[in-house]
């Protein structure tokens, strides 16, 4: 298996396994503290957003970020509203069929991105209600950080 199907399989196997039981207002400022608290251990300089059926519940802005952490947060997030799976997943599901996101998906660069760092809150039974999304770092490491903050908010590991 080359490495870009490699990856997809794994982006698909967390899409299955970062399920909540509920996703409260609560829930939303608990995961952004967490992530607040991972970015300031790391000294990275992100942006921070969590957002739920359209309403932004949570959002930070750690020192070192900039406003265009905030387009590339909107950015990304359309994209997971669109295709109810990270962001960084659609990108490299575009890469693992020989092509790119920005050349094939038809959608406005300038809209959507699909760069790692924005993943959906999926609530069981319920499906996607929202999106949690950093900004800020490489891409693999903005999404490994949200990865990193759900495993620990829901208490599951790799």
């Amino acid at each position: 298996m080359d490495t870009t199907a490699a990856l997809v399989a794994t982006l698909e196997e967390q899409q299955r396994r970062l399920v909540l039981p509920e996703f409260t207002n609560d829930d939303a400022w608990a995961l952004g503290g967490l992530l607040v608290e991972l970015a300031r251990e790391r000294e990275a300089p992100v942006a921070i957003d969590i957002s739920r059926g359209g309403q932004q519940l949570f959002h930070a802005a750690l020192p070192g970020s900039t406003p265009d952490n905030d387009a590339w947060i909107a950015r990304k997030r359309r994209v997971v509203e669109r295709y109810h799976v990270s962001s960084y997943l659609v990108g490299t599901r575009f890469r693992a069929k020989g092509t790119t996101f920005e050349a094939s998906s038809r959608l406005d660069p300038d809209t959507y991105a699909a760069h790692g760092g924005a993943f959906p809150i999926t609530v069981r039974g319920t499906g996607v209600v929202g999106a949690v999304v950093v900004s800020g770092l490489p891409q693999a490491d903005d999404h490994a950080l949200v990865v990193e903050a759900l495993e620990r908010f829901i208490g599951v590991g790799p």
